[in-house]
């Protein structure tokens, strides 16, 4: 088995949207582990859960986890370019052959045993045996949608990460935030040591309710066990933010935050109060200080507010900024920094030009409210079963007064038009869809990362 034999068996995983067998193949995840030889059981580490943040808490946690010298495996979800992304040691994606390698092993097991296993139980199973034949013995793994429900969960890691709660993914986590909150914060259990991020009050409730029916919690809560102060301070001719954080562990001064938006602090301190709950259970040698800024300084997670300052496309240059943000909330939580950036341009006569694309079901005129409403907007649709039709989207927000909204039907015909349309030096904004942001990457030539 190849490379892209373990890519097309994933995409046809990917592919049942109505799944008569998905309980069945969620059941299947702890006998496939069992038939592996249970690879999970030398791991410990975090599962991060939450709507939005996951990802760039769990790359800042990897940060500050070697920066106590421990090698770290971690499983972000999902990717953006190729699926070997999803397993990372030391934040480094793993080799084509090395995931091909333990997806066999993966795949004998499921084929040996007939158990039919969704594709975040291979992603999680595979993940696991490579960690096992690597020799790593630290895991930051990330939930995908739920938390009750997600794959990562039979791992068995015991520090549990809440990043935050919003309302996404309604259809299958319910309609208010209780019921999410709920969905997300049953993947704890009994003996865990639980991180809270900031959470709205009907969010806080529903996530204490479930806590208190646990045994032998350890919890800290954001602004409670958990406070931070973001301040900014000159770097030569460079201001840089740095955050100071306060744990029931330790105190840290003046760590940097290197991923732009004031909600990068909240998941930096999140993230180093998760990793001192580690070091607080002996899994982990606590960082000193100086190591411990330098390797935070070195965070970066592609296509969160990345800037591509000269992109190019045929013709076109001018500059591209890549955020994968798939909900209102999120986008609320960038727009400040997107706005920047359009003001950098410094061109009124030619605004910047949205690059929109999303899933079914999601609140697309809530996405782009926080956004100007004469940005032209170019929906196009994705290689996702799961993508919304770009005439339907135009149709959402057409009569709501947006200004010009056009359609492309794939990402890359979407990405000459937004050119045209923004002009020679213009900045072009790609948000509402991880998947619109890797295949947008791809075709700027950028590197799977």
């Amino acid at each position: 088995m190849d490379y892209q034999d373990c890519v097309d068996i994933l995409e046809k995983l990917h592919g049942r949207v109505r799944d008569p067998l998905r309980e069945v193949r969620q059941a299947n995840v702890p006998r496939l582990l069992e038939a592996l030889g249970h690879p999970e059981r030398g791991l410990r580490g975090m599962l991060v859960v939450g709507t939005n943040g996951k990802g760039s808490t769990c790359a800042f946690a990897v940060s500050a986890m070697t920066a106590g010298g421990a090698r770290v495996g971690s499983m972000p979800s999902p990717h953006l370019q190729e699926h070997r992304e999803r397993i990372r040691v030391d934040g480094v994606p793993v080799a084509r052959a090395e995931y091909a390698a333990a997806f066999a092993e993966v795949w004998q097991a499921v084929e040996r045993h007939a158990l039919p296993v969704m594709a975040s139980g291979l992603y999680a199973a595979t993940a696991a045996v490579h960690f096992r034949r690597a020799g790593v013995p630290l895991a930051v793994a990330e939930a995908s949608i739920g938390g009750n429900r997600a794959a990562a969960r039979e791992l068995g890691l015991d520090i549990k990460v809440v990043t935050g709660i919003g309302l996404d993914h309604t259809r299958l986590l319910g309609g208010s935030l209780a019921e999410i909150t709920r969905a997300k914060v049953t993947a704890v259990r009994d003996g865990d040591h639980v991180v809270l991020g900031r959470l709205a009050p009907e969010a806080d409730n529903a996530a204490r309710q479930v806590l208190d029916e646990r045994d032998r919690l350890t919890v800290w809560r954001m602004d409670r066990e958990i406070h931070y102060t973001a301040r900014t301070v000159a770097d030569g001719r460079t201001p840089m933010v740095v955050v100071d954080v306060t744990t029931p562990r330790a105190v840290h001064h003046g760590l940097p935050c290197p991923l732009p938006g004031a909600h990068q602090h909240h998941n930096l301190a999140v993230a180093v109060a998760a990793v001192d709950a580690m070091a607080e259970r002996g899994d982990l040698r606590t960082p000193d200080g100086e190591r411990l800024r330098t390797r935070l300084a070195a965070t970066r997670w592609p296509g969160r507010l990345e800037l591509v300052p000269d992109a190019r496309l045929d013709k076109w240059t001018g500059r591209v900024l890549l955020d994968g943000a798939t909900n209102p909330q999120g986008v609320a939580a960038v727009a400040p920094e997107i706005l920047r950036h359009a003001r950098a341009d410094g061109r009124a006569d030619r605004p910047p030009v949205l690059l929109f694309s999303s899933f079914e079901g999601k609140d697309i005129p809530g996405m782009l409210a926080p956004l100007p409403s004469h940005w032209p907007v170019v929906f196009t649709r994705t290689g996702s079963h799961e993508c919304s039709d770009p005439s339907a989207m135009r149709s959402l927000v057409a009569s709501a007064g947006r200004g010009p909204c056009l359609t492309a039907q794939d990402t890359r015909s979407a990405l000459r038009q937004a050119g045209e349309l923004a002009g020679p030096g213009g900045l072009i904004v790609v948000t509402g869809s991880l998947r619109l942001v890797g295949e947008s990457r791809t075709e700027l030539g950028l590197p799977p990362a």
